[in-house]
């Protein structure tokens, strides 16, 4: 998983003059994060990365997409009536 650290960092100004080269490398390498004064202020992404980003609009959650992605059908999983444990007390 990538980091905002781990990210390519431009300062506003370079963005700002090197755009073309921002945009193409955020679609090539991944999000490209742009500073002002020192601190984070933008992260660039391509558009396929945008829309990985967005709620399903049939509601599904990306954690819930990827358990069904996973396939675990065949996996036979048998839970252990607990009653619990004797405590003296």
């Amino acid at each position: 998983m990538r980091t905002v650290k781990s990210m390519e960092r431009w300062k506003l100004e370079d963005a700002k003059a090197r755009l073309s080269e921002v945009v193409r490398l955020a679609g090539t390498a991944g999000p490209q994060l742009v500073t002002v004064r020192g601190k984070d202020a933008a992260v660039i992404l391509a558009p396929e990365t945008y829309e990985r980003l967005l709620p399903r609009p049939n509601g599904h959650k990306p954690l819930l997409r990827f358990l069904q992605e996973l396939d675990l059908s065949g996996v036979d999983v048998e839970r252990e009536r607990d009653t619990g444990r004797d405590i003296a007390l």
